[in-house]
């Protein structure tokens, strides 16, 4: 079956030259960026990111917000 856009065959879409550059561009700088150094939790629950993992529980109680 032939479709009437552009894209690829997987889904992905036909990127313009400009749009290439452009990521090309956007990932040097990405690996030239000096890593971010996180200062430390002040009173913090501890353990790992509750934002990232899903975990947000104090004292054995899950909290949901």
């Amino acid at each position: 079956m032939q479709s009437d856009n552009d894209n690829h065959s997987d889904g992905r879409k036909v990127l313009s030259p400009a749009a290439q550059r452009a990521l090309l561009e956007a990932e040097e700088r990405r690996k030239a960026a000096p890593p971010v150094e996180r200062a430390p939790e002040t009173g913090g629950r501890g353990g790992e990111d509750p934002a990232r993992f899903g975990d947000w529980e104090i004292k054995g109680r899950a909290i949901d917000f």
